[in-house]
């Protein structure tokens, strides 16, 4: 697979998912990123800056059987992987499968679940497969939850466990539009209104630009940065527990994914850079006195990112 079939590709799914997200182009290439890597997305903001719409717009975009999941306190795991039923005519116990059994899954406001119910997605996450009653069954490929949290509003929500959040590729944080940005919006509510989103890569597309991020050539020099990265947020004195390995896992799947996105069979350090803050600020486990004094996730993953020499 070319450089520019690939760039191709996923520029017809930006253009098409831009008719709808005015602005968030950045945030829609790390989603598309995160997608060809074979990882997750937790999008968080406040509400009503299209964290909803854009997972809505991407899958759209594709020929992609799309599921959305509204995390409440009272939902159950069955609620999510499914469960067997009996039915009467046939005297015996048939699998009615949940969500998650969907290409791309939004799980809407996902701190609102018990962590019990959180936790039904860490072997979806992980191994893209899921146990019920005993029986493991495998997900459809390709498969990307896109998960939404509030960050501002914590009555009635239940903090992701670090073992969830870990499992998360990148977390992107979806802010305000510009000035310029809200304009466009108000001109464009008729089209947004109708929704006119047309699919336009299918499935065997996708999953040939996910098997091929494995053909893209990383230097050693690059690896090295990515380490010297991740060790570095291990080594800072405000943090009491920094990136893992699967960090740096994460790390150059992404930036391999982000050099598809524009048209390179390479990847260059700017890459690295360019998902670093996203993949890593989440990982990173702060001491409580660097939190009294204001320290935060996103500021240490920035912190790194410009004192680590670039090869």
């Amino acid at each position: 697979m070319s450089g520019a079939f690939s760039k191709d590709t996923c520029q017809k799914i930006l253009d098409e998912v831009g008719k709808i997200v005015v602005g968030k182009k950045e945030e829609t290439k790390l989603i598309l990123a995160c997608l060809i890597a074979g990882g997750h997305v937790l999008l968080e903001g406040v509400p009503g800056v299209a964290k909803t719409t854009l997972a809505r717009a991407l899958a759209g975009s594709l020929s992609l059987e799309f599921q959305r999941i509204q995390f409440t306190p009272d939902l159950l795991p069955s609620d999510i992987i499914g469960t067997y039923v009996y039915d009467q005519k046939a005297s015996d116990f048939k699998l009615r499968q949940g969500p998650i059994f969907g290409n791309i899954v939004l799980a809407d406001e996902i701190n609102r679940a018990s962590p019990k119910t959180q936790s039904a997605l860490l072997e979806a996450m992980q191994e893209r497969q899921v146990t019920i009653e005993g029986s493991t069954m495998k997900l459809p490929s390709p498969f990307l939850v896109l998960a939404t949290q509030n960050p501002i509003e914590f009555e009635g929500t239940y903090p992701l466990p670090e073992a969830q959040i870990d499992r998360f590729l990148m977390r992107i944080e979806i802010g305000y539009p510009s000035r310029e940005e809200s304009v466009s919006l108000l001109k464009n509510l008729k089209n947004i209104s109708d929704w006119k989103i047309v699919q336009v890569v299918d499935a065997t597309t996708i999953n040939a630009l996910i098997t091929n991020r494995w053909n893209i050539h990383i230097e050693d020099s690059v690896r090295s940065y990515i380490v010297d990265i991740v060790e570095a947020t291990r080594t800072n004195p405000s943090v009491k527990l920094g990136a893992s390995p699967r960090a740096a896992s994460a790390l150059q799947n992404a930036a391999a994914a982000m050099a598809m996105i524009e048209g390179r069979d390479f990847v260059i350090p700017d890459d690295v850079k360019r998902v670093s803050k996203h993949v890593l600020a989440h990982r990173i486990i702060l001491k409580q006195e660097a939190v009294l004094d204001g320290v935060t996730q996103q500021s240490i993953a920035d912190h790194v990112i410009q004192s680590v020499k670039v090869p």
